[in-house]
């Protein structure tokens, strides 16, 4: 059974008989008594007792810290001078002597009572808080990350527990990802073996919360207790939430502490906690999906479906912002067109599946060896495109040459003869008497092409004209 403290400061010594007697016969209690004012309040600081019992004549040694703590004064001598003391001091209540241990018995009770009482109206109030705070947040945001993290922010705040995330569950394969912890506004998620939680995967295969209060000897944790016992924890709670009796999205809330258990209060609330925030959770989810979904056809609307590279759409809207950067700060930029030599003859003599694969490689080694801000895309068929920002038609020259070299030497895995392939390429600039928009800019690099093809192939041509 846990004691409760009760730290006794004393300078008349003719009242530690009484005290000695009185908390012999009782076994709630554990005294700790003390003559001393610095030591006592040394003690009450750093021990924090259930309450608190002092001498009149010593109130004035304490200072401010009484007022922390429930607190009986007893007083002897001038009554009126030590009443005003003590509420002078903030005590709880007080004692006028003879002292009796029936009355003594009842305040000390009282005080104690009073105190545990209000500390957990307080503590209701911030749980309540929270949860406003969280169903206000529930309804202004369908930024998941941000929910995810102020549910778990929140609990962490009113639960005392070291760690508190929130889990998503891929049962297909039997993966688990943290992709929300109270420790960090920032987490971006991370990829566990559901396999190493068998509480998560009781609760997912029971649908409700479960509750490891002793990990040290609950059943459920046999197969990983010799991992989780040297880290010093002792109670999990995985509380699941649902959306309409499905587990939406396979989420769990995953909260653990290493000194005392769960108690029932906590489990309620962290369950109403969860069925709280299920709906907007949900809707959240669903936005996240919209969004994703959005931003996945905005990438095919600007992607090659062949090649993975940019395609031409997306290249001329990049081409017209370059060219009017170009005209605006009158700097110069490049244009390179670059064709497979003989793709004809790939396609007719391996077919055109192997012709289609040889095109994602040329595309992947294009797009390797281009520099960041260099725009690639596919112009059709075998022809690809580059433009190369910031850059003087002799840098552009010495870096076609050097895409030119790399095809030559470079071992394309569909061939799988040993044939190589060989680009053409043909270069422009801006700024260029001739050029007057981004169309003649390509269509120079186009010139340029045709004339690198007929002079043999596998060569750089710069359009100079």
């Amino acid at each position: 059974m846990h004691r409760k403290e009760i730290a006794i400061l004393l300078k008349d010594r003719r009242l530690h008989p009484f005290l000695e007697k009185f908390f012999r016969s009782r076994k709630t209690y554990h005294p700790s008594f003390f003559f001393n004012p610095s030591l006592f309040l040394d003690h009450v600081r750093g021990s924090n007792p259930s309450a608190i019992i002092i001498s009149g004549a010593s109130l004035k040694h304490t200072g401010k810290v009484i007022r922390h703590y429930p607190s009986i004064a007893l007083i002897s001598g001038d009554s009126r001078k030590g009443i005003r003391e003590a509420i002078g001091y903030q005590v709880t209540c007080y004692i006028l002597g003879p002292y009796l241990d029936l009355d003594l018995a009842h305040k000390l009770a009282s005080v104690i009572s009073e105190s545990e009482m209000l500390e957990k109206m307080e503590c209701r109030k911030k749980e309540l808080e929270a949860v406003v705070d969280l169903t206000q947040l529930i309804s202004e945001t369908l930024d998941s990350k941000k929910l995810l993290f102020q549910i778990v922010k929140k609990i962490a705040e009113i639960v005392p527990v070291i760690r508190c995330s929130i889990i998503k569950v891929d049962c297909r394969h039997k993966t688990i990802f943290v992709v929300a912890t109270h420790e960090d506004p920032m987490f971006r998620g991370m990829k566990l073996s559901l396999r190493k939680y068998p509480e998560i995967l009781e609760a997912l295969n029971s649908k409700k919360y479960v509750v490891v209060q002793d990990v040290s000897t609950d059943p459920i944790m046999d197969t990983v207790r010799d991992v989780i016992t040297p880290i010093g924890i002792r109670s999990i709670l995985v509380v699941p939430i649902f959306y309409h009796s499905k587990v939406i999205g396979t989420l769990f809330l995953r909260t653990s502490r290493t000194q005392q258990s769960f108690s029932e209060h906590e489990i309620n609330l962290l369950n109403s906690m969860a069925r709280a925030s299920a709906n907007s959770l949900y809707s959240a989810f669903l936005f996240e999906q919209v969004e994703d979904e959005k931003t996945r056809l905005e990438k095919l609307s600007i992607t090659d479906y062949l090649t993975g590279i940019n395609n031409i759409r997306y290249f001329y809207h990049r081409i017209i912002q370059e060219f009017s950067r170009s005209q605006r700060y009158s700097s110069s930029f490049s244009c390179l067109m670059l064709d497979i030599d003989r793709f004809k003859d790939i396609n007719d003599i391996y077919g055109h599946k192997v012709g289609d694969q040889v095109l994602r490689e040329f595309a992947t080694s294009l797009k390797k060896h281009s520099r960041n801000s260099d725009v690639l895309a596919r112009y059709g068929g075998e022809e690809f495109i580059l433009l190369l920002p910031e850059t003087s038609p002799q840098g552009a020259v010495a870096e076609a040459e050097r895409i030119r070299m790399h095809i030559q030497d470079q071992h394309f895995k569909s061939l799988r003869d040993g044939r190589t392939i060989t680009v053409s390429i043909g270069i422009s600039s801006y700024p260029h008497p001739g050029i007057k928009t981004h169309d003649d800019l390509i269509s120079y690099a186009d010139t340029a092409l045709y004339a690198a093809k007929n002079s043999g192939r596998n060569r750089v041509s710069f359009h100079v004209r």
